[in-house]
């Protein structure tokens, strides 16, 4: 129920015909402009703290710009960054506006090539400086790199220190502009290279710089670029020469989808926005393979290639349950059938007593769970009516047929999210108070003293709105018991991969297993997995080992959700609260293709990622000593 920023969104549109050919057959020049809006807008979900977008001019002339970006921060950046294009066109005659010669001449953003991005920091880095894309800078064209990306990189000291060894020096110390200096430096040396190629063979002048684009290898950048980068990408770039090309990473944690014909090719972090954009089937839209780059030429030939060797795939699954729009057909279904796989266990922790049982759904990325859930209630009603009918005799009465045939789940709207919280009260009681207020419930909806509660909502990470908000609402209501239901494992690991869940003691599944231990006298396995931690701090991390696993191998995950339901419910309130957690072998049978589970089982893709949590859990601990010895 607590909204999880994800890093991030990215989109490109690069136009195959001259832009005279949008104007006659779609009557603007801007189709390709447009259409990036669109993609842009329709992934307003993947980040709401800023965005940007960049454009090339495959025809400029000597002495015009060619190579244009557009930035803003806050959560209508989209809208703000289109609008201050447009405004460059508000004064036009229509007779200029409709000229699509007239705009390539003359126009900025009047391209044939654009990329675009949307931002959720994950860093706590903000600021116009951080919003993608970001650029570099050269008088010859092929030299100029606009980069942008859905990624986080979980060995930045690493790739920075080899950089620097090679004597350059980035602006900033952060992957994004990392990865800037390291693509173009081996942009430049690529351009180098064909720059000698080129006059040996005895071009000169504007023949010799037009020679070198024709023949820039991406392909050759890339694979000299990402071998090092460790984590979770989808990096996209635009040469100002016209070649551009998107790289996913070799374990397929971020996604990507693309779609070619012979007027444009589009790329987007999700499949739906293409469908809707482009209005085209499902089954003409591809996935990126991780590894895998698609390069496009300043001609606009596309090509696939296999820059980094595959891994073991482990997409990330919250991508399933939580973060992509619901309206893809197999993200869909996934979320259907994890509503569908807790059944099960619901059905057991209300001892079947459906008649009395109330369900429903916080917040609305759960609703498609919610509908699952429904479905595997009601096929369980289902049998359970053919039980009872067969059992009654050749000639059943009426009024015993209409008793199991009425017998139905109960579904209702119970809470609605009534206010988005200010932050302008920051004194504790008084935000906590104010905080409670942020969802209000539908009264009359449960019996009072009679009904129970079941709430789904897609997962339980830190718990706080729970806490603060959620359950004492619902306990308004006078339920019997509450049941929260998360379709989604209990989140137990830290995410380096592009979600903000980076610190131990913020998940409520961690803090339950560490309050079990203290309880039950066993503060030996932290001090353990401590020192084991300290031991390993300064190998190679391809050595290291996950040793955090030690703290939940003496519970159940029942026992972690027993201890997780008590740390989180209020002390008035009045209904026994129970959590239920999807199951991880739930989760992997809904989303077979998406293993990425690490933050459930902390089997990392990444030795990066691993050293990461090593480094968490010490600080976790020493921090914790800090507070007791102050």
């Amino acid at each position: 129920m607590e909204q999880l920023k994800h890093e991030c969104g990215v989109a490109m549109v690069r136009l195959l015909k001259p832009l005279e050919y949008y104007q006659h057959k779609y009557g603007t020049w801007m189709w390709g402009l447009n259409k990036l809006y669109l993609l842009m807008e329709k992934q307003h979900n993947r980040g709401q703290e800023g965005a940007g977008m960049a454009c090339v001019k495959l025809n400029a002339s000597s002495g015009e710009e060619y190579m244009f970006r557009e930035r803003a921060i806050g959560t209508n950046a989209i809208s703000e960054i289109f609008n201050t294009i447009h405004h460059h066109y508000c004064s036009l005659k229509k007779e200029q506006l409709q000229d699509a010669l007239f705009a390539e001449q003359t126009l900025p953003f009047a391209g044939e090539l654009y990329m675009g991005h949307l931002r959720y920091s994950t860093t706590g880095k903000s600021g116009l400086d951080y919003i993608h894309p970001f650029l570099r800078r050269n008088n010859y064209r092929a030299k100029n790199l606009a980069v942008c990306g859905n990624f986080n990189l979980t060995n930045v000291d690493e790739v920075f220190a080899c950089i620097s060894a090679e004597g350059q020096h980035p602006r900033k110390y952060a992957d994004t502009y990392i990865i800037l200096e390291q693509l173009g430096h081996r942009l430049d040396r690529e351009v180098e290279r064909l720059y000698k190629e080129c006059r040996n063979e005895g071009w000169k002048g504007r023949e010799l710089t037009a020679r070198i684009e024709e023949r820039i290898d991406l392909q050759n950048v890339l694979q000299t670029s990402s071998p090092q980068w460790d984590g979770g990408y989808v990096i996209c770039g635009i040469i100002g020469s016209g070649d551009s090309f998107a790289v996913r990473d070799p374990w397929g944690i971020r996604t990507a989808f693309y779609y070619l014909d012979d007027e444009v090719m589009v790329l987007a972090s999700e499949r739906p926005v293409i469908q809707t954009a482009l209005n085209v089937p499902m089954e003409t839209i591809h996935e990126l393979q991780p590894g895998e780059a698609i390069i496009l030429d300043k001609f606009g030939k596309m090509r696939l290639a296999q820059i980094n060797p595959p891994q073991k795939l482990r997409a990330c699954s919250f991508e399933r349950i939580y973060f992509s729009r619901g309206g893809d057909k197999d993200i869909y279904n996934e979320r259907k059938r994890l509503g569908q796989n807790l059944t099960p266990s619901i059905l057991q922790a209300i001892d079947y007593d459906v008649e009395h049982t109330v369900f429903s759904f916080i917040p609305n990325t759960a609703e498609v769970a919610f509908y699952g859930m429904l479905e595997g209630l009601d096929n369980y009603l289902n049998q359970l009516k053919i039980q009872e009918i067969e059992a009654l005799a050749h000639h059943p009465q009426h009024n015993e047929l209409e008793r199991i045939l009425s017998m139905r789940v109960r579904s209702e709207k119970v809470a609605i999210k009534d206010i988005k919280l200010r932050t302008f009260i920051t004194e504790g009681n008084t935000r906590n108070d104010l905080a409670a207020h942020v969802y209000d419930i539908t009264y009359g909806s449960l019996r009072p003293d009679i009904d129970n509660l079941v709430i789904i909502d897609d997962s339980i990470v830190r718990g706080t709105t729970l806490k603060q908000s959620i359950i004492g609402i619902l306990d308004r209501l006078r339920p019997r018991k509450i049941f929260i239901v998360s379709s989604s494992p209990q989140v137990r690991y830290p995410d380096y991969y592009g979600i903000d869940m980076s610190s131990m003691d913020q998940f409520i599944a961690f803090r339950a297993a560490i309050e079990l231990l203290k309880e039950q006298g066993k503060e030996d396995i932290i001090t353990n997995v401590y020192q084991h931690c300290k031991a390993q701090e300064h190998l190679p991390k391809e050595q290291m080992r996950n040793y955090v696993k030690a703290i939940y191998e003496p519970f159940t995950d029942e026992q972690i959700s027993i201890k997780t339901a008590q740390l989180l419910t209020p002390e008035s309130t009045q209904a026994d609260v129970k959590i239920i957690y999807q199951t991880l072998d739930g989760l992997h049978e809904a989303c077979p293709k998406h293993t990425g589970d690490w933050y459930f089982s902390g089997n990392y893709p990444t030795s990066g990622g691993l050293k990461l949590l090593n480094k968490a859990f010490i600080d976790y601990i020493e921090n914790e000593k800090s507070d007791i010895d102050s």
